[in-house]
Order: structure tokens, then sequence, then C-alpha cells
């Protein structure tokens, strides 16, 4: 069977199947690949908890007015704790649920953004502008540099 014949029956990419075969071909037996499987598996990077002492870093960081990317970006340098800002976002989200004042430390305070629509777009907008119809008749002459349109 061709690899672009695996690809329609098994619904799957066919660099998917290139990847599968080239890892596991050669003389291996069932068993010897399950055990591979299994041994990648157990040497996974594993994700890391959010423990309490990760927590009192977290907390105490952003109390002193770090945002959540700052935080991460610190706790990666100085004590090798790779968490994103997402979850130290998530984290500030869930103390505020649970009656916290972390979030009052945020840049924003977790303030809405005031959205513009139906109203006017007030860029651009010229100040104390006079009317076309209200143009001096020196202009209707057109004798001078800039009276052109």
């Amino acid at each position: 069977m061709q690899q672009k014949d695996m690809t329609l029956i098994l619904g799957v990419s066919a660099s998917a199947v290139r990847r599968e075969l080239s890892r596991n071909t050669g003389k291996h037996c069932p068993e010897e690949t399950n055990a591979k499987a299994l041994g990648c598996r157990k040497n996974a990077a594993k994700t890391l908890k959010m423990t309490q002492e990760v927590c009192a870093f977290i907390e105490e960081k952003i109390q002193l007015d770090y945002s959540p990317e700052q935080v991460s970006g610190w706790l990666i340098t100085e004590e090798n704790i790779k968490i994103s800002h997402e979850r130290i976002y998530q984290h500030v989200w869930a103390n505020k649920r649970q009656g916290g004042e972390l979030f009052k430390h945020l840049r924003h305070s977790n303030k809405k953004r005031k959205k513009q629509c139906g109203s006017k777009d007030k860029r651009g907008q010229i100040r104390n502008k006079v009317s076309i119809d209200e143009r001096p008749e020196i202009v209707e002459q057109k004798a001078r540099i800039g009276d052109w349109e």
C-alpha cells in the first residue's frame, strides 16, 4: 500500500503518515514500539503545577505592580520556572472571583475599553473651521497661490 492510499484511508495528512513511517519502520515488533512510546511519554516534559510557592512569587510581584509578562520573565530568569503570562492572568482573575484584590495592581485594573460604535469619529476634526461658502471674495478670483482648489 502506498502512502497516498494510507492518507486517504486514515484521513490524515501525507506528512503525518511519512513521519510515523519514518519513526516506526525497521525491525520493530509491536511490543518494542509500545515500550518506546511509553518511554517517550514518561520522559516528556511535565507541566508545572501552580504550587503555593509559585503562587506566592506571583502575588508578591503583582502587588509590586509588575505586569504578568514581567512576572513570567522574572520567574524564568530568577527561579527557572516557566509559566506563561496567560496562566498568571488566569490566577489573577481567579483571585478576583474569590474576592481578592490582585487585579487592582494590573496596569488597567480590568477596565473595559469604551466602545466607539455608534459615535462619530473624533479623529482629524478641524477646530473653528469655516464653511467654503463663507470664504472671502478674493479667493474666487484665484489670483494668489493657495486659492486654487
